[in-house]
Parts: C-alpha cells; structure tokens; sequence
C-alpha cells in the first residue's frame, strides 16, 4: 500500500510557519504531481466532468491569481521536471515553481482569504502529491550553496 500524497500543510508544520517571523519576505517552493483524472467532491460545480489534474490545477491558478496579486505574490521561477537525479524516482514532480510573497502574513491572509478558502477545491482535486517548502531569499554566491 503506498503512502497518502501530501495535499495540505499538516497542523505541526503551520504551527512552525506561522511561529517563524512574518514581516520579512519569503519564498515558497511547490513541489507539484497531478493526479491524472481531477477528484472533485460530488457537491462541485465540476464533478463529473472529467477534467484532467493538470486542468484542474490550471483552473485553480487562474481563479486565485487576483487573490495572489493582491496580496503581493509573484512567481518568480517555473519550471518542467524532466527527470530526478538524486532522489525517490517516487518523488517525480509534473509542476515546480517558486512563488515569492512581501512576507509571511501575506501567505497567511491568501489562506485564510474566504475566496481563496473556496477556489482552492481546485488545487485539492487536482494534486496527487506535493512539497511546499518556506525559504528565506538570500543573494546567490560565487558556487553552490552559497
């Protein structure tokens, strides 16, 4: 049996997030991989209608998009996985980007907004699995990890 995809941040780690500074920028790194047929409760206005993951998690993009904006949010990198070198091969990812907020009470105030609250059913039907990961921006070096 495998292991359930990782869809929502659980309590322990909101509690980690909302306890780190929130008045200084940061950036999110999503980790996303599709389910191949989107799973929307029966109760949604798109059940049934056999929208892909990919689809879904487009819809769920586009509804929030003025939510994130608002809020100061920009997606500063994107990209398409093509293979993992060092890793899982389990952990293969169809969508990865970075999103950078002004500071962490912006994450938080998308989250809590009612609006968002309701569109993010498109995100929830759409991710099989995903990783997001709080960063603090820093100015690159000369090598790696520096």
């Amino acid at each position: 049996m495998s292991e359930p995809g990782h869809i929502d941040p659980d309590r322990d780690a909101w509690a980690l997030f909302k306890g780190l500074p929130r008045d200084q920028p940061i950036q999110m790194l999503n980790l996303i991989r599709l389910r191949p047929l989107a799973d929307y409760p029966a109760d949604h206005p798109d059940h049934g209608k056999g929208l892909t993951g990919r689809e879904a998690y487009q819809a769920y993009g586009r509804t929030t998009a003025h939510i994130f904006k608002r809020l100061g949010g920009a997606q500063i990198w994107v990209g398409s996985p093509q293979v993992t070198l060092t890793g899982p091969q389990s952990e293969a990812w169809d969508i990865a980007f970075i999103a950078a907020y002004p500071n962490a009470e912006a994450f938080i105030s998308m989250v809590r907004d009612p609006e968002y609250q309701t569109l993010v059913a498109h995100r929830t039907a759409a991710v099989a699995d995903s990783r997001l990961i709080r960063m603090a921006p820093a100015a690159p070096g000369e090598g790696f990890g520096e």
